[in-house]
């Protein structure tokens, strides 16, 4: 299977309107930067984003909140983005805001075809309001659902033609999870290679989830917060 396309705006070209996306990284670290962009460009609309954060203001996720793109969030963390935090005091945007834990675990769980599991986290809280728990042990549980994505688009350090990847550091904390969860994944990479090139060993994405696969260019690698001695 042919798997290597030529640039982010052909990896992105069918996503339709109305897509449940999942868009790895973790804070800024990981993005798929390129595929955001190309999103931006097609203009599509209506998504659901499931993603660990919603990016800055001007930059990752938070472009596409910026253009109106996005119609729900599903994330853990969204404390830098003025945006996001305006639109959904003005009931523009719908949010679901999920344990960071009990997110990275439903990602997985889609991704293994687990379609239910049980977890401590958020029991006599909101985030319980409205499922089901359980006595387990004599302990509460709170009944979690899988999640799964119509495309999944994952932000590796290296990939090779078949689609196996490699991320570096953080990015490996949403990334690896989120390739296993999607109908379609696609992957942009810092460098890809041929076949054979990448340890077997260091292979964190086998090539058999990853659909399509590009070299992306352009890297800002920002960092959310920068803290330095006076």
């Amino acid at each position: 299977m042919h798997k290597v396309v030529a640039n982010a705006e052909e990896a992105v070209k069918d996503i339709p309107n109305d897509a449940v996306l999942m868009l790895g990284g973790f804070g800024l670290c990981g993005i798929p930067e390129n595929c955001i962009t190309a999103l931006i460009k097609k203009g599509i609309t209506g998504l659901t984003c499931i993603s660990n954060n919603a990016g800055v203001d001007d930059f990752g996720i938070g472009l596409m909140l910026k253009t109106r793109q996005v119609k729900k969030m599903m994330s853990s963390y969204v404390g830098e983005n003025a945006e996001f935090e305006r639109q959904l005091l003005s009931g523009e945007l719908e949010v679901e805001l999920i344990p960071q834990g009990t997110l990275a675990e439903r990602i997985r769980a889609g991704g293994a075809g687990i379609p239910l599991f049980a977890t401590p986290t958020g029991y006599g809280t909101e985030v319980a309001e409205g499922k089901e728990t359980r006595e387990i042990e004599g302990k509460m549980y709170v009944m979690e659902q899988w999640l799964k994505a119509d495309f999944a688009i994952v932000k590796a350090w290296k990939g090779d033609t078949l689609g196996n990847l490699v991320y570096k550091g953080t990015a490996r904390n949403f990334n690896p999870m989120m390739a296993t969860a999607g109908k379609i994944t696609i992957a942009e990479v810092e460098e890809l290679v041929e076949p054979g090139q990448l340890d077997p060993n260091m292979i964190h994405t086998p090539g058999i989830y990853v659909d399509r696969i590009f070299k992306g260019s352009n890297y800002e690698k920002r960092i959310e917060q920068r803290t330095t001695r006076k």
